[in-house]
């Protein structure tokens, strides 16, 4: 009795998951970017693929962290090739440095506009190509209605989208999976040498639907997420009203 009522229960939590766009991964579908322990923060402990990302950024330190940590992942997704697309007002990727994260430069396509009315544009029109592995947007403002089409986008297509977010003036709620913010912290390097260590991140989920938030300490070697400390601490509740 106990196990056919467990079942039903668990039926019903994938069955609200797919009516939220959160589907579960077809055999041979999934991708892993590698992010160890972050991952039983996910529904069905996997990273949410076809689903918008959004990325708080609060400064020019934040924002090149959050591109580089934005970087690491897009490298998993595009391991089965594809393209990606990264539209921008004020490109601040340096395109040679995505080889550091294993992606070729080439095989991003970069966007340059001057309107935020134009990127929201470009990103929606972009995320509804079924064949790119991912579509990266940054902007500052978004509104519910604008994030539900971009939503709405990739639920039909399984692209992933990335919104990278610069210093918003309201924290308000979107139609996204997720809310990160990312940080870069001090770097080592090996035997305390001079020089400059792996990129070093502090990870904060800030938001997950259906999920547990949390905050991580991560570094980028060898070509993968390695895991510095155990979990920090799950964020209180009151914090994620604030940013809610």
């Amino acid at each position: 009795m106990l196990t056919a009522k467990s079942n039903i229960i668990s039926q019903l939590q994938k069955d609200i998951l797919s009516l939220q766009g959160l589907h579960a991964h077809k055999p041979g579908k999934e991708i892993n970017p590698g992010l160890g322990p972050v991952n039983a923060s996910f529904p069905n402990n996997c990273f949410p693929l076809a689903a918008i990302h959004e990325f708080i950024s609060d400064g020019m330190e934040s924002t090149a962290a959050t591109s580089g940590f934005i970087s690491a992942v897009l490298s998993a997704l595009m391991k089965k090739g594809g393209v990606s697309i990264w539209v921008s007002a004020t490109r601040k990727i340096f395109p040679p440095g995505l080889t550091a994260y294993g992606i070729q430069p080439d095989r991003i396509i970069f966007i340059d506009l001057k309107k935020e009315k134009e990127i929201l544009w470009a990103m929606e029109e972009a995320l509804k190509c079924e064949g790119l592995a991912a579509v990266i947007g940054e902007i500052k403002e978004i509104s519910f209605t604008d994030s539900r089409r971009l939503q709405l986008a990739v639920e039909k297509s399984q692209v992933t989208g990335f919104l990278l977010r610069h210093q918003p003036r309201v924290f308000n709620t979107i139609a996204a999976v997720a809310r990160w913010r990312i940080n870069s912290i001090n770097s080592s390097t090996e035997d305390e040498l001079p020089g400059l260590g792996f990129p070093r991140w502090n990870v904060e989920l800030l938001k997950i639907r259906n999920g547990k938030p949390g905050s991580w300490q991560m570094e980028w070697a060898a070509g993968k997420f390695r895991h510095l400390s155990p979990i920090i601490a799950s964020l209180p509740q009151e914090q994620n009203r604030k940013t809610g």
